[in-house]
């Protein structure tokens, strides 16, 4: 049987509510991949995407970069990393290459699973797991599978895959009471959650989860409205105490439920979220993004002087934290369902080198170790009412990631790797001193 890949897809956005509409129509051809509005979608929701998508209903051509074709908002659906490793397992195994697929297709398998407000029909048809799934062994599982020490793959793996990130994760709900009851789809009062797996082969090995951990409960400290996590108990041979898990912020917890396919199904609402990386038509991949424009964009976008503030304290603790991994997907912003705009809580915040030390988004012009002037140019696009203002922000990230080694020992890191990043993060003070002293 020959594949055919997809031509068009049917483009739902779920309320806060749990109401579902129609925002609008996926087409490809020969000259590309075209975008139509649903009519009166944006009259009574609001552009989905308002730098790159005209407010109109004329059919609308994706660029052809960075996103292959398509445009940047539904490319936020796509997976990349462990997403794409689960899609092409699967896809091998129906006897289908990599190579045939278009990213129309991607979106297709992706269908109703995606991050976000946005789901794509018709869906590629896989198998869907109903019954509870244990957390250990779908751990186990996805970490043999990222080590290349299985080409199985779990059908409950696949249905709770994620779309964003290169870690091995997955999308899970439980109550929030039984958190050891955990399933692949949803039940009444579930919350969603990101679980997100360990391996020896990722940069800080089994500690990847602690060290992001105590990161967000500095980013608490810095008040940077981090995403709310917590840490669950991981099975001994899996090589680590405990994995960590983040609540989707997308997620709106309601009683409703509905009936489908003669199965029951809860009901959640949705905040439509867009990455900057969807927004600016950014390629993530490479260093493509500058913290000026990133603050620019917050404010227009959000319509808000005190939400440029909030990036640049961001942005000052990445700096100062030796987040360096601060790409244009790791910096979003969630729609409800009227149109406003307004930043997601910070996630993806963590102790990350890059080759030579740059940063993947820039500080106006510069990869490390910015000019006192560029700082204060950053701070002038925030909105800061003078220099000295912008600086005590500095200084409050500052006093807060100085904390890290007694952070560190309450969540049992260990020494070799605390004292791996201490000493990263005194090299990094030393050299940015100047922006306070």
């Amino acid at each position: 049987m020959g594949f055919n890949p997809v031509q068009k897809l049917n483009i739902t956005r779920t309320l806060s509510t749990g109401a579902q509409i129609t925002l609008g129509t996926l087409a490809q051809n020969r000259q590309g991949v075209f975008f139509q509005y649903d009519a009166g979608y944006i009259k009574k929701y609001g552009n989905a995407s308002p730098f790159q998508l005209d407010a109109t209903l004329e059919l609308q051509l994706g660029p052809k970069n960075p996103h292959g074709g398509l445009h940047g908002v539904f490319a936020d659906s796509l997976p990349d990393g462990w997403g794409l490793l689960l899609q092409d397992r699967v896809f091998r195994q129906q006897g289908i290459l990599p190579s045939q697929l278009t990213l129309m297709d991607r979106l297709a398998f992706v269908g109703h699973s995606a991050l976000g407000a946005l789901s794509f029909d018709p869906v590629y048809p896989i198998p869907i797991v109903h019954e509870e799934v244990d957390l250990a062994t779908l751990g186990l599982q996805a970490q043999a599978l990222f080590d290349g020490q299985t080409d199985q793959v779990l059908t409950a793996l696949v249905t709770a895959g994620s779309s964003g990130g290169a870690r091995p994760k997955a999308q899970i709900y439980f109550s929030p009471n039984h958190p050891e009851h955990c399933r692949t789809i949803a039940q009444a009062n579930d919350d969603a959650w990101l679980i997100k797996f360990t391996s020896a082969h990722l940069p800080l090995g089994h500690e990847e989860g602690l060290c992001e951990a105590a990161y967000l409960t500095l980013a608490a400290k810095a008040q940077l409205q981090p995403v709310e996590w917590q840490l669950l108990d991981a099975p001994s041979q899996s090589g680590v105490r405990r994995w960590l898990a983040v609540k989707r912020f997308d997620w709106v917890n309601l009683a409703s439920r509905i009936k489908h396919n003669a199965h029951i199904h809860y009901h959640a609402g949705r905040y439509h979220v867009l990455s900057a990386c969807g927004l600016l038509d950014a390629d993530f991949r490479s260093p493509s993004l500058d913290y000026a424009e990133l603050i620019k964009a917050s404010r227009m976008l959000c319509q808000s002087p005190s939400v440029g503030q909030l990036q640049f304290r961001r942005a000052m603790f990445n700096l100062f934290a030796c987040n360096q991994d601060d790409h244009s997907k790791n910096w979003a912003f969630l729609q409800d369902d009227k149109g406003a705009w307004q930043p997601t809580p910070c996630y993806d915040v963590t102790f990350s080198l890059h080759p030579f030390g740059e940063h993947a988004t820039a500080f106006a012009g510069f990869g490390k170790q910015p000019s006192l002037k560029a700082v204060q140019q950053l701070a002038n696009h925030a909105g800061f009412k003078n220099w000295q203002q912008a600086q005590q922000v500095i200084k409050d990230v500052v006093e807060a990631i100085a904390s890290f080694k007694d952070v560190a020992k309450s969540l049992e890191i260990s020494r070799q790797t605390t004292q791996l990043i201490g000493k990263q993060l005194d090299v990094v003070w030393q050299q940015n001193k100047q922006l306070i002293v």
